[in-house]
């Protein structure tokens, strides 16, 4: 069966967040993305990007909307648990400097849960962005 898209490729991921200034700086100080130029809306954006081929899109929340506004406020029971989080939604980034990246991130007060994939070479921290957005930062092996 031949595929919808011919030549798809992947372009960005975007977030809504009530404070986009605050989450481009997380993004911009923990993963090194750099602001790029973004259009100008009615709303504030912040476009980001780590790499020629993965942007970040921060979008201004519309307060007059029903999502929620982050993964953790979906459900009136969910919490901002990293230890459940490998089976969640989340992002994963791959780094060169694991051990380093892991005791950086602690330092600055964010919660981690750390695991090693069952083929004991792949080592996984994850833990979630300022708005509650689920993150994986996996070792290179």
């Amino acid at each position: 069966m031949a595929a919808a898209a011919v030549g798809a490729s992947f372009n960005h991921v975007a977030r809504e967040s009530s404070d986009v200034d605050r989450l481009a700086h997380f993004y911009q100080e923990i993963f090194g993305f750099e602001r790029i130029e973004s259009p100008k809306f009615e709303f504030k954006v912040i476009w980001l990007r780590q790499s020629p081929s993965f942007c970040l899109h921060l979008i201004e929340r519309d307060p007059t909307t029903k999502l929620p506004e982050a993964p953790w406020s979906a459900a009136s029971d969910a919490v901002a648990d990293p230890n459940k989080l490998f089976r969640g939604h989340h992002l994963c980034f791959t780094v060169s400097n694991f051990d380093h990246f892991v005791t950086t991130i602690k330092a600055k007060g964010i919660q981690t849960h750390e695991r090693t994939q069952p083929n004991g070479k792949t080592k996984q921290v994850f833990f979630f962005d300022p708005d509650g957005n689920g993150l994986e930062v996996a070792s290179s092996e």
